[in-house]
């Protein structure tokens, strides 16, 4: 796979990330993600996840408060790419929390290893950036 055809297979992920996003379903949005999944957080924090239901429920807990605090969608910008072999890669995108009105709400860098399944992107761990 060359990298134009790496770009765009890792666009629709994240595309597809964001339409589930809005769906503030905790389940939908763990369907892009594989057991068992690492999360290192910006404050240096760790959260290993063993199963989907695991995923599901912290994703469902964090799109709850996001929610609560107003955000109604979000958007990514400034996508890098970079082949890890075969079937895998590390992509790094820059997040935008939306509120109902479209303004940002908060904003943060991140990287995700994803592993090809089944012919589709996963996500099995992910790095917030520290700003």
């Amino acid at each position: 796979m060359d990298q134009s055809e790496l770009d765009r297979e890792a666009a629709a992920f994240f595309d597809a990330f964001v339409v589930a996003f809005q769906s503030f379903r905790g389940s939908e949005i763990a369907r892009r993600y594989v057991a068992p999944y690492v999360a290192l957080h910006d404050d240096g924090s760790r959260e290993c996840f063993g199963s989907d239901i695991e995923i599901a429920q912290y994703f469902q807990r964090v799109v709850s408060v996001y929610h609560d605090q107003g955000c109604r969608s979000c958007r990514y910008h400034d996508l890098a790419v970079a082949p890890l072999g075969g079937q895998s890669a590390l992509a790094s995108v820059t997040w935008e929390l939306l509120s109902g009105e479209g303004v940002v709400m908060s904003s943060w860098r991140e990287s995700y290893n994803l592993c090809r399944i089944d012919g589709r992107f996963r996500v099995f761990a992910s790095v917030d950036h520290v700003t």
